[in-house]
């Protein structure tokens, strides 16, 4: 069995990948990073683990924060959130949960796995349901391609815990899990239904933890060689820049349980005399110029700080960023026709159908997979349909 084992340092790259993947939202990478590295620090292990090496019939829990991201800057994990949610589905099912997965790989929900999964020492599967953030429960690859709604469960950092054992449609979903989280403060903790290891392998977002890993390497080397960490950015991912410039206008506010508004970025440099104006659900959802539409959901809007190439996130942004605005193709299980009911531009209220920026984005895992004999034996010991 391979399994990546994690470091600080990987946790670093990680996080900032994951900023860059959540087009602004998410929940803060660098919050999450932290109380990753703590679980290391305390003697505990991070595995990552493949699709591929996934047994068909083990139980893989997806799991993320949900709410506003401005709140999520000042209300903070208690940190057994995701403990919480999980072992609520274990008694529903009864039965283990083999290994947990990221709903969605931008930003904080990233990593917000990893911390379950150290504590109970289990591993995090190298995919996700997005490859990418989105702003709704049902925008998932694992909804979209037919995963039942039930049980999910939803925990906050003051120990309720809500468990929703049917929902009629995600969409219902949804609207459950935004009601209780908006009564919880507007941060939450949440988790989908179980799904199979087959069902992973066949609907997750392959090796968006890897992806993340490279984001981050790519501009950590572009900073030590002090190149341009955007070009590093755009190279790897095959990106297109948008704009280079300067916020300003920024307005948002918290509706629904959502952050919601539009910016202005004015163009610098070689982008002088142009502005961009980019529309926010959580996420960035459409960039446009003078009326004509630049990038749009599902391919991914990212801004970055144009000489470090951090990832800003909604809830960051103010008058006076120097941002670059960059689109990234999406992957290709976000661009079929079915995809795209759920998590193009008409399922945000657009008038108009999605055009893609590029060739779909296939990630591919990291090297740093080894085998582990000890993990093996104690896998092949395990009850019957564990990893």
């Amino acid at each position: 069995m391979k399994f990546w084992n994690l470091q600080e340092t990987d946790i670093d790259r990680i996080a900032l990948g994951a900023g860059i993947l959540g087009t602004g939202g998410g929940g803060s990478p660098y919050l999450g990073a932290l109380m990753a590295k703590e679980q290391l620090r305390q003697g505990r292990r991070i595995r990552v683990i493949r699709p591929v090496d996934l047994a068909p019939d083990s139980m893989v829990l997806a799991l993320g924060g949900i709410g506003a991201p401005t709140v999520g800057i000042e209300k903070m994990d208690e940190g057994d959130e995701g403990m919480r949610v999980l072992r609520s589905v274990e008694a529903l099912i009864g039965r283990r949960i083999d290994a947990v997965i990221a709903d969605e790989i931008g930003g904080a929900n990233g990593i917000s796995p990893m911390m379950t999964a150290a504590k109970l020492d289990i591993p995090v599967v190298d995919a996700d349901g997005m490859g990418r953030a989105f702003p709704e429960v049902q925008m998932t690859t694992f909804f979209i391609n037919g995963h039942p709604s039930a049980p999910s469960a939803l925990a906050d950092a003051s120990g309720n815990v809500l468990v929703v054992t049917q929902a009629t449609s995600p969409e219902m979903l949804e609207k459950l899990m935004r009601a209780g989280t908006i009564a919880m403060g507007c941060t939450a903790h949440m988790c989908t239904a179980p799904m199979s290891g087959d069902f992973v392998r066949r609907f997750g977002v392959p090796h968006t933890v890897s992806q993340a890993w490279r984001l981050g390497d790519a501009v950590l080397a572009a900073r030590a060689a002090k190149t341009d960490p955007v070009a590093a950015v755009l190279k790897l991912e095959g990106g297109t820049l948008l704009l280079q410039g300067k916020v300003i206008d920024i307005g948002r506010k918290i509706e629904g349980g959502f952050v919601r508004g539009r910016m202005t970025i004015a163009g610098l440099g070689a982008f002088s005399g142009r502005s961009v104006e980019v529309d926010i659900q959580n996420e960035y959802l459409v960039a446009r110029e003078d009326g004509r539409t630049l990038a749009m959901v599902p391919d991914l809007i990212c801004m970055v700080d144009s000489e470090t190439g951090r990832p800003i996130a909604t809830e960051e942004q103010r008058y006076g960023l120097r941002v670059s605005v960059i689109a990234i193709p999406s992957p290709a299980l976000l661009r079929t026709e079915r995809a795209l009911a759920s998590v193009g531009p008409r399922a945000f209220g657009y008038g108009f159908d999605f055009e893609p920026l590029g060739e779909p984005n296939a990630a591919e895992p990291v090297h740093a997979y080894v085998n582990d004999k000890q993990m093996e034996r104690e896998i092949l010991s395990a009850p019957v349909g564990a990893l």
